[in-house]
Parts: structure tokens; sequence; C-alpha cells
């Protein structure tokens, strides 16, 4: 009898070890808007594969990353390289990070409108100063660069009475009218019915920004959370990554 209770005994202890080993974790993820269909397809392929569950914060980088400064809890983020090292710097992520794609600028117009010719610098530039309104999403990597751009181009003053910083997505804003023509990552162009890529930035003026995943020191499920980052830059992403209109790495 005294063996038997012990085994009852020992096997009460185990069970709640055992449930805890199977029990899927759930991962927060912020991730900047840029990546937002590329992880919005591979998530599920995440979780039916090993039965973890996936909570994804789109937002732009710069807004992520002043959410992570202030205490937001997450698991894993994928923002700008620039930001992943600061915060690596920082002791907020673990310095394994990695290189999941890089993105180039597109043009956005209104699905079925007249294509303008950004085929030059001088065509670009031409199109901005003859176009009603332009824009871009205010507090991103693009609008950095392109506020330098306009600068450089000598349009920055000529552009100041219709240019609208926006606060939603470039792809919303031409299909609504709100501008004319909007400027961003293409990955975030091609999702949007109402809009259509008139192209890339001419390449000597295309600046190609990179995002890179890494996992919180904070998170209480860091396994699963690098199994995760393993994954978006795994042999099965690649292909999502080149149909979302970026790059690999």
């Amino acid at each position: 009898m005294k063996a038997q209770g012990a085994i009852a005994a020992i096997v009460g202890l185990a069970l709640p070890l055992l449930t805890t080993q199977v029990q899927a974790a759930e991962l927060k993820v912020l991730a900047s808007t840029a990546v937002k269909t590329t992880v919005e397809e591979l998530a599920p392929q995440f979780e039916k594969a090993t039965g973890n569950k996936i909570d994804v914060t789109f937002s732009p980088a710069s807004v992520l990353k002043e959410k992570i400064d202030q205490g937001t809890a997450f698991d894993v983020t994928i923002l700008t390289t620039p930001i992943i090292d600061g915060l690596a710097a920082g002791g907020k992520i673990d310095t394994t990070r990695i290189a999941i794609a890089h993105s180039g600028i597109g043009v956005a117009i209104k699905k079925g409108a007249a294509k303008p010719d950004i085929s030059s610098s001088e065509a670009f530039k031409q199109a901005l100063l003859k176009a009603n309104s332009v824009g871009y999403t205010a507090g991103g990597a693009t609008g950095v660069y392109l506020k330098t751009l306009f600068e450089k181009l000598g349009i920055a003053e000529a552009l100041k009475p219709k240019l609208k910083l926006l606060q939603g997505g470039v792809g919303e804003a031409v299909t609504s009218g709100e501008i004319e023509i909007g400027m961003t990552q293409i990955s975030e162009i091609l999702p949007h019915p109402g809009a259509e890529l008139a192209g890339p930035l001419p390449s000597d003026i295309q600046s190609y920004t990179s995002f890179s995943a890494a996992v919180s020191t904070s998170s209480r499920e860091a396994d699963a959370a690098k199994a995760f980052v393993k994954f978006l830059a795994g042999p099965s992403a690649l292909a999502v990554i080149k149909a979302k209109g970026m790059e690999p790495g």
C-alpha cells in the first residue's frame, strides 16, 4: 500500500509538469507595417506546424520602438535593422537577431489612374511637382529618407503646400483620393486593391530598408520565440517574402 501511495504521489507531481510541457505558447509579436502582409501569411503556417499562437501588433517601426522603450511586453519584434541594433545595445532584445527581408520605396497611385513618368530622378521630381497632392506616412524610416531626398532634389519648399504627412497608410490615402501620389515601402502598396504601384524609385535615388527579427530578453516563451524568428528566415518563408514585394535577407 505504501508503494502504491508513493507511485500515486509521483504521478500526481508529474502530471502538472507534463501538462506544462504540452501547452502551446502564445507569442506577442510587435512588427513593422512594412512586413504586415508577409507576417500575416507566415504566422498561420507557423501556428499550424507548432501549435503555438501568434498575436501580432503592426505599427510603424519608430512607434513600436517607443512602445518597447516604455515597457510594452513582447516576445518577438520585427523592425528596421538600425532600430533592432539600438534595442540590442540597450539590452531589450537578444543579440542573436536575424535579418528577415529588405524592401525598396515605391510610388503609389489610385488604381486605374494614369501612371506618372518616374523613369529617372528628374522625371520623378517633375511628377511630384505636377501632382495636385503628394504624401507619405509620418514617423517611419521611409518618411525620414523622403524628407532628405526632397531637400536634395531642391523641391522641399515647392512641395510644402501639397505635401501631406499621413497618419494612416499610403494605399488607403491614394484609394480615397486624399493624395494623388504616395510613397512608401513597395510591400505596403501591393496589398491594397484600390491602389497601384506606379513603380519603384529610380535606382540612383532608391533607398532600401532592412528588417530584422529578434527575441525579447524578457520573453517567458524564449524557445518558441526563437523558433518563430528562425521560421521567418527559413526556406518556406522565401517565396512569401518575394511575393509581397520584398527580398529575403
